[in-house]
Formats: C-alpha cells, sequence, structure tokens
C-alpha cells in the first residue's frame, strides 16, 4: 500500500491533471490531447484501478484514502488534500471526494473491432454524456462486445460519461469512424446485419428481428430527440422499433438500448 502525499495547496503542478474539470475549454483539451482521462467515485476509480490502463495518479480529500488504498500501486502518486483544497482545485464542490486519472487508451482500428466482435452498437451524433454513459454500462452488462462511434458523438472519457457507466467504458472495446457512414460498409463486409432503432411504426418489432437471431449485428443508435439521420436510416439493412403504446412519443435512447441490448447481446459470453 502507497503512502499518501498531503498537498496543501490548489495551485500544486503535481495536481494540474485535476484543475477547472468543468470549464467547457478544458473538456475540449483533453478530447483533443487524447493523451488521458479522469475518473470519478470510489466504485469507478476502483474499476480503473484494476484494469490494464497506465493509471497516472489518485487524488483522494482527507479521510478517505482507505477506499481506494489498496487497489494503488506503489508507483503510482498517491495525493490526499482537504475538501477545501479539492474545490478550489476542480471548480466545484465534488461530493464524491475520489478521483483519479490516467492514459487514455489507444483507438482500436474498427476492422479489428468488427473482426473481433459479434455485437456491436454504433453510435450517431449522441451528444449527451450521461445517455454515453448508461449506453456503455448497459452494453457491457448484456453482452455487447463493442462500440463504434460516429465523428460527431461526444467524448467517451469525459469524467461524466465515464462516472454513469460506472467504470464499464474502461473495458469495453471502442473505435471512431472516421469515414462516416461508409464505414457501415465496413461492418457489412465482416458479415453484420446493420440495424437501425427507430421508433417509425412501419419498423420490424425488435422481437421479430431477434428470432432470426443473427450471427452479427450493428445496432444503430441516433441522438435523443432527432434520432438517426435520414442517411444512416437508408444505409441500415434492416430498421427495428421497440413496440410502445401509442400515446407515448418515445424511450429515452439509454433505455431503449438496454432493452434492445437485452434481446440481441450474449451476456453469458
Amino acid at each position: 500500500m502507497p503512502t499518501a502525499q498531503t498537498i496543501p495547496h490548489a495551485d500544486d503542478s503535481r495536481l494540474s491533471d485535476y484543475r477547472d474539470l468543468r470549464e467547457p475549454a478544458r473538456r475540449a483539451a483533453l478530447e483533443a490531447d487524447g493523451g488521458h482521462f479522469v475518473a470519478e467515485g470510489v466504485t469507478v476509480v476502483r474499476r480503473l484501478l484494476e484494469s490494464s490502463l497506465r493509471v497516472r495518479s489518485v487524488l483522494v480529500l482527507e479521510g478517505r484514502e482507505e477506499r481506494v488504498a489498496d487497489l494503488v500501486a506503489d508507483a503510482v502518486p498517491f495525493y490526499v488534500v482537504s475538501k477545501e483544497v479539492m474545490n478550489s482545485l476542480v471548480g466545484f464542490d465534488l461530493h464524491r471526494g475520489v478521483l483519479a486519472c490516467a492514459d487514455r487508451p489507444l483507438a482500436i482500428p474498427l476492422v479489428q473491432l468488427a473482426q473481433t466482435s459479434r455485437t456491436i452498437a454504433v453510435l450517431e451524433g449522441l451528444n449527451d454524456h450521461e445517455n454515453l454513459g448508461a449506453i456503455a454500462r448497459s452494453a457491457r452488462a448484456l453482452g455487447i462486445d463493442a462500440l463504434l462511434l460516429d465523428p460527431t458523438t461526444a467524448d467517451p472519457w469525459y469524467r461524466r460519461a465515464v462516472r454513469v457507466s460506472m467504470g464499464e467504458m474502461i473495458y469495453l472495446p471502442m473505435a471512431r469512424s472516421t469515414n462516416w457512414p461508409e464505414d457501415l460498409d465496413v461492418l457489412r463486409a465482416n458479415g453484420y446485419v446493420v440495424a437501425a432503432l427507430t421508433p417509425a411504426p412501419d419498423a420490424v418489432s425488435l422481437a421479430s428481428f431477434a428470432a432470426t437471431s443473427p450471427e452479427r449485428v450493428a445496432l444503430l443508435l441516433g441522438a435523443e430527440g432527432p434520432g438517426l439521420t435520414s442517411t444512416a436510416l437508408s444505409l441500415s439493412d434492416v430498421r427495428v422499433r421497440i413496440p410502445i403504446r401509442t400515446s407515448v412519443d418515445s424511450l429515452n435512447v439509454g433505455h431503449a438500448a438496454a432493452i434492445a441490448f437485452a434481446a440481441l447481446g450474449h451476456p453469458s459470453d
């Protein structure tokens, strides 16, 4: 178990990875840099410390060292700060009091992702980090093998997305499309049925589609509100719907994803 180092001032350079975590410019810089991400909360940090990713440091409030100390390797800097220093550093009142910073995993080439998976969730235009995190958590739980993100989908390594995923984002293979939507042809060439999830009344029901037992499925999911673009819909092999009451407009994309994952995933694999 490493020895925790108490840091008395928020302007200490050793804490720079955690500075101003809510600032939009800071978020944009982290995504553009592609170098590291911040995990928040005991469960998420413990999941990170159990992973193979290189952890740059761990930061906790005074009195919370024991919540993660058993997993912190001796070579990992382990910092402790007061609540006042923590709040000044991150820019808001951090109730969870446990943070860690790690290198982002290397991007997986799309062809490799396609060849090593059976079920892939393909996300188009998802700009809500909480929905993204919820989808990742459901994907891991319900047997979806990987995520493919279109160029406009939000950063999956933003702190909120990783937190809502309860750390499962760390264990989910992901690729970012650089040739959208033509990359759908790469999936199709590798034996995937490209299925677009839509509330359109003329779409095939999810149960009917699942009953065909496709060997490989790429499930397209669109943003909350607008849904999938007409281009993505036109390039799908089949349109699939979740039957709901006609008096209800639609489901939250995270909830809809979980229902579809339960029908199409392979959780026992």
